[in-house]
Parts: C-alpha cells; sequence; structure tokens
C-alpha cells in the first residue's frame, strides 16, 4: 500500500460488491458509485422487477458487471442462496457488503388515531421492520462476514442515519390542525434500527478487526425527493448548511469507505447530515 497514490486508493478493480435494499432510493446511487469504481455489484432486493429495471439501465454502461438478485434478508437460507449465485457470476463471494435493506413504512395519515405514534404503533410493523432494517443486516453480515475472515480481507458498510445520532425532531412532522393523537411523527422503528446499525457496526469491527475485516457506517442525513415544502422548511432550520442532500451526495463517501482510502478506518460513522448533529 505504500506505493499506492492517494487517487488509486479509492479504485476497486476487482472487488465484488453486493448491495441489500438495491431496488430502493440509495441502492442503485451506491451501486453506480462502486461500478464507477471499478467493482463488480449484486444488486439484491425482495422487488425483481424493479431489480431487473435497475440491471437493465447499468448494463450498457457496465456489461457483465452488475446482477440483480431477488433475496429476502430475512431468510438467511436465501441469503446463502444469493451467496452461490453471486460466486457463479462473478467467480468470488462479495469482499464488500453494503446493508443497506429497510422498510419505509407509511400509515394512513387520515384516521383518528395515528398509527405512526408509539402507542398506538402496531406490533406487526416493528417485528417486520426490525427483522429486516436490523436482522437482515445482522445476518447477511454473518454470512458474508464470515468468509471474508476467512480470507483474511473485506469491507461490511452499514447504512444508518443521523437519526441513528440522535432522536427525530417530531415537530418537524406536525399537520397544522391536527389533534396530538391524529398526528404523525416518525415511528420508533427507524430509530431502533439505525442505532442498532451502528451498535452492529461497532460489534463487527472489533469481531473481525483482526481478520482483516473493516465494519463502518454511514450516517446520511435527509435526501430531498420531492418532499412538501413546509416539511423541507421546518427541516432546513434544523441543519446548519441551510438544505437537504441532493441524492448524489453520498457517493463518493461509499467509494471512500468501502475501498483503501479508508484502510485504517474502523467501527467508525461518519456523519454526513450537513451539520445537523453538530448542532
Amino acid at each position: 500500500m505504500a506505493d499506492e497514490t492517494v487517487g488509486s486508493r479509492f479504485l476497486i478493480h476487482g472487488e465484488v460488491a453486493l448491495i441489500t435494499g438495491g431496488a430502493g432510493l440509495l441502492g442503485p446511487r451506491h451501486a453506480k458509485a462502486l461500478l464507477e469504481a471499478g467493482a463488480k455489484v449484486a444488486l439484491a432486493d425482495i422487488r425483481e422487477d424493479s431489480l431487473r429495471e435497475i440491471v437493465a439501465g447499468f448494463e450498457s454502461r457496465f456489461p457483465n458487471q452488475v446482477i440483480g438478485l431477488e433475496c429476502d434478508v430475512t431468510r438467511e437460507n436465501e441469503i446463502r442462496e444469493m451467496g452461490s449465485k453471486v460466486e457463479a457470476k462473478f467467480g468470488s463471494l462479495p469482499s464488500i457488503l453494503v446493508n443497506n435493506a429497510a422498510i419505509d413504512p407509511k400509515f394512513e395519515t387520515n384516521s383518528a388515531r395515528s398509527p405512526s405514534r408509539l402507542e398506538n404503533f402496531p406490533l406487526d410493523s416493528w417485528n417486520r421492520e426490525i427483522s429486516v432494517g436490523l436482522t437482515g443486516a445482522m445476518l447477511c453480515s454473518r454470512v458474508f462476514g464470515f468468509e471474508m475472515a476467512r480470507l483474511g480481507k473485506g469491507v461490511i458498510l452499514n447504512i444508518a442515519s443521523d437519526l441513528g445520532i440522535i432522536a427525530p425532531d417530531q415537530r418537524i412532522y406536525q399537520v397544522p390542525g391536527k389533534e396530538e393523537q391524529q398526528q404523525p411523527v416518525k415511528p420508533v422503528t427507524y430509530s431502533v434500527i439505525k442505532h442498532g446499525l451502528i451498535g452492529l457496526t461497532r460489534y463487527l469491527a472489533t469481531y473481525w478487526g483482526d481478520k482483516g475485516v473493516r465494519a463502518n457506517a454511514l450516517a446520511p442525513g435527509g435526501i430531498f425527493h420531492g418532499h412538501e415544502d413546509g416539511f423541507v422548511d421546518r427541516l432546513t432550520n434544523l441543519i446548519p448548511m441551510g438544505r437537504m442532500a441532493n441524492l448524489d451526495e453520498y457517493e463518493a463517501a461509499i467509494v471512500f469507505l468501502c475501498s483503501n482510502a479508508s484502510s485504517y478506518m474502523n467501527g467508525a460513522v461518519l456523519s454526513m447530515d450537513g451539520g445537523r448533529t453538530a448542532w
């Protein structure tokens, strides 16, 4: 590594990356970044049709470097089957794992009692969201991290959130004119999962750190994606930079965290939130 240039440390030619939640908002952006850095990429998601469209969009620019795989990350047998397919396609198991899978819960906003509120939050929703966002990350890390440790190298990157560092400010979600029990809030699962991913990161970093496996977390802030103006105003008042993130602003961080550019970074949380958690 001593002979590497700074720029070359960001290249990951020959590495195989697996991104869960590959059909979500950020999954394709993570894939684009890693493909541009030279990796071969497997995108995993439970939504096969969406994956097919995303992979087709990459194939002309990155022929034979990307694959889409249907997988339920709450089922360890499906994760292992996915690993076999990745190995068959690219000749090796993933040396980079990006745990990005999550459920973005949608609730009825016109009910008399908002189901997003803690006192009303459905236990079924808790179990389902925890199983995907946190248990799924643990299972993928267990399956692929073990193989990384056996081979003596690898990177696990957990996609957390600024709300894995701080609590949500529920005031930004309020709707004028609604009674308290009707007011929507950021669900408890989001905070628990994102805090849990940071805990998982530190556990993995110390568990396999002496085996050549690094584990870190990225804590992004809110990304503007057609949000209502009032919400944007309330949120950006909490951000020193005065704006939400653009969709492409985390790509370079993904490459940094998955490459030798961060070779001595382990068990860390890279916060990219416009300064929100600095206040």
